[in-house]
């Protein structure tokens, strides 16, 4: 019988990977990849010479794009804020998640779709967490721990309060799964899809000390799995059962930063 993890373990995992989700999810929220943070900036300017009538129609037009950075994005809640991550990025990671399908049966027998599966579903609530105010790496390790895995860990532990915590080798674990993503910044100016794709990579890798957990993680129902098992087509059952998986971690997420009103103040 395999030997049960402890949250301590689950802790050492989560905590670096929380670290390199931060910097992930602002390379997401800065790249601007369609240009509209900077026209939103640039246009508000040129507004200044338009006649009233159809400057008024314009700036409407202009500050109801909803993506980071605009003014319609400042006016949203969290939770519609959120519900954007899961549908744009979630989209993302999903596609991403379920490329492994495309050998079917044979793909699921390794811990391929688990490890990836986990690390976009984290991902996505490190995203949500931040919309919510929560930006302290415990907090956000808690409620992965509670939404993906079921654990409810010790503030504490989950804080990195406990003598065994080694802060310079967290950081630099952090820094390994973000090599490709700092490399890609450094040489473009940018994150690119190739280098958020190798970094989604890493931090599925990250998280195959704790496998035996990633098995809890919410997922699609069993249509989405039957068809998961069937090469090529298996590729959409793993996209759906995807797609399904980071709609359950949204619901639960909300739910539970709903009920942590400290921590999510």
């Amino acid at each position: 019988m395999a030997e049960a993890i402890s949250d301590k373990q689950v802790v050492a995992v989560l905590r670096p990977f929380v670290r390199a989700c931060g910097p992930m999810l602002d390379a997401l929220r800065e790249s601007d990849p369609f240009g509209l943070q900077a026209r939103d900036r640039r246009e508000q300017d040129d507004l200044a010479e338009v006649e009233s009538g159809l400057k008024a129609k314009l700036i409407h037009g202009l500050t109801s794009v909803k993506v980071p950075g605009t003014a319609a994005w400042g006016r949203m809640t969290g939770y519609d804020r959120s519900s954007w991550w899961m549908n744009r990025v979630g989209r993302f990671t999903a596609l991403l998640t379920s490329i492994p399908g495309l050998g079917g049966a044979l793909a699921d027998r390794l811990p391929v779709q688990d490890t990836l599966g986990a690390a976009s579903q984290g991902l996505l609530l490190c995203a949500i967490a931040g919309e919510y105010g929560v930006t302290d790496v415990g907090t956000r390790v808690q409620l992965i721990a509670a939404v993906l895995f079921e654990r409810d860990i010790d503030a504490d532990l989950a804080a990195g309060r406990h003598p065994e915590h080694d802060e310079a080798a967290e950081a630099e674990e952090a820094a390994r799964l973000t090599e490709e993503l700092t490399a890609s910044e450094k040489k473009h100016g940018k994150a690119t899809v190739k280098a958020a794709a190798g970094t989604l990579w890493r931090l599925g890798r990250g998280l195959l000390a704790i496998t035996g957990e990633l098995e809890k993680r919410p997922r699609g129902n069993f249509v989405h799995r039957a068809l998961g098992m069937l090469p090529v087509v298996g590729a959409a059952g793993d996209y759906l059962g995807e797609r399904s998986g980071l709609k359950e971690v949204w619901k639960r997420a909300h739910t539970w930063l709903t009920a942590h009103p400290v921590q999510a103040r």
